[in-house]
């Protein structure tokens, strides 16, 4: 029956496997397959027996978990700085920053690849749930004794392996990485992630459904007007007035604009989808460049409570029912976009 049913590329795939570098040329493979399906879609049945074959050869089994410090192989420090896909990486100075004593870096790394993390996390150890990402980059912050933290803030997950696309690691590394560090310092009772919003600039200014004609739109482009203004965030009186609409327009993104049932934005589908809870909206928590070209500085906080995550996963796969803290459903009732009594509804962008 499996004969019959299998492609017999699978079989040639796995010879492949056998053979020297073998994984590393199929993942090249994957990944080129990827970023040419929309011109040739014929290739799909080709991509799907490397996915369905990555699915079995990449599983928690064999995958092994390692923190990386700055004693890890320089080739393996270097890839880093390389592959960093959320904050990058400015050279080894930053990169040491990241790996001292109240920071951790860990990553899974599969037996056929010894020197290709497949998937690497950031944490910071830290007093408090962290609001703003920059004090965590910063070269020049106090290193904190982390033996007195209370959180973990992952702050960073990064997918080098483009090859691996659409095959789900994160969740088995968040996991495991939060039950280490339990067991590492007992104070720490508190996982959660600090989050980037990546779509939230571009759904405000094209994708929440209002019309022209309509008294909200007008008041919606007045909004974006003000976010064009270079460095508006610095005025404290004009940025408390911007952020009190952004912040209520963020959470509706987050938990009501979604396609296919499920949100939106790729970075809640993924912590969501693991169990975490939207817990915090975080005002201009990240003031780089690229966070206020994406967000407007906005940035949010998934809660990792590790015996909630089950439950919380199976209400969100079963139901796509988003388990967030009460102040996000406050925030997105007061929008604009429900305003007057409104019903609260899905976005499909």
């Amino acid at each position: 029956m499996q004969q019959a049913v299998e492609s017999p590329r699978q079989e040639l795939f796995r010879r492949l496997n056998m053979a020297p570098g073998g994984v590393g040329v199929l993942l090249e493979m994957r990944r080129r397959l990827l970023r040419g399906l929309a011109e040739h879609p014929h290739w799909t049945s080709i991509e799907t027996d490397l996915a369905h074959l990555f699915r079995s050869w990449f599983n928690r089994g064999f995958l092994v978990l390692q923190r990386i410090d700055w004693r890890t192989s320089a080739l393996v420090l270097e890839k880093l700085i390389q592959y960093e896909a959320v904050h990058e990486i400015q050279g080894w100075h930053d990169l040491r920053r990241r790996l001292q004593a109240d920071r951790r870096c860990y990553a899974f790394f599969h037996p056929t690849l010894p020197d290709e993390p497949v998937i690497f996390i950031e944490v910071a150890l830290t007093r408090g749930m962290s609001a703003k990402v920059q004090p965590l980059l910063a070269l020049d912050s106090p290193v904190v004794d982390p033996a007195s933290a209370d959180c973990a803030i992952f702050y960073s997950i990064t997918n080098p392996q483009e090859g691996l696309r659409g095959i789900s690691f994160g969740n088995l590394l968040i996991k495991q990485v939060a039950e280490d560090l339990g067991r590492e310092f007992p104070r720490v009772k508190t996982f959660a992630t600090l989050s980037p919003i990546p779509g939230f600039r571009k759904w405000l200014a094209g994708g929440t459904g209002l019309r022209e004609g309509d008294p909200r739109h007008a008041e919606l482009a007045a909004l974006l007007a003000k976010l064009d203004v270079q460095d508006w965030f610095k005025d404290k009186a004009r940025a408390a007035e911007i952020l009190k609409q952004l912040g209520r327009l963020c959470a509706y993104y987050l938990l009501y604009a979604k396609q296919d049932d499920e949100p939106l934005d790729a970075v809640a589908r993924f912590h969501l989808g693991n169990g975490a809870r939207l817990e915090r909206l975080n005002w201009l928590g990240d003031t780089s460049a690229t966070g206020m070209r994406r967000s407007a500085g906005l940035m949010v906080n998934y809660l990792y409570r590790l015996d909630d995550l089950e439950h919380n996963h199976e209400a969100y796969a079963r139901e796509h029912r988003i388990i967030a803290s009460r102040r996000f459903g406050v925030l997105a009732r007061d929008s604009l976009l429900t305003r007057g009594g409104a019903p609260r509804r899905t976005v499909t962008a």
